[in-house]
């Protein structure tokens, strides 16, 4: 398991951060939490934002690997 510099698990696949974005955004959305609890939830939600950005990058990376043609055999 890999943690990126702010201690974030980078292990889960994009379809989990995508889940969990959600309910971070969703617990948000209920405008239930102190300013400091959704400060923290709101810095929580960037992470996981980035985290899911690099990993579809990623994803479209080997994606245009396997899409290229094979060289000369």
């Amino acid at each position: 398991m890999t943690e990126d510099e702010a201690g974030e698990d980078d292990s889960r696949t994009f379809e989990e951060l995508m889940a969990e974005l959600e309910r971070v955004t969703d617990t948000l959305a209920t405008g239930e939490l102190g300013i400091e609890a959704a400060t923290d939830l709101y810095e929580r939600a960037q992470r996981l934002h980035a985290l899911a950005t690099r990993r579809l990058a990623q994803v479209q990376e080997r994606i245009d690997r396997l899409a290229r043609p094979a060289g000369p055999a």
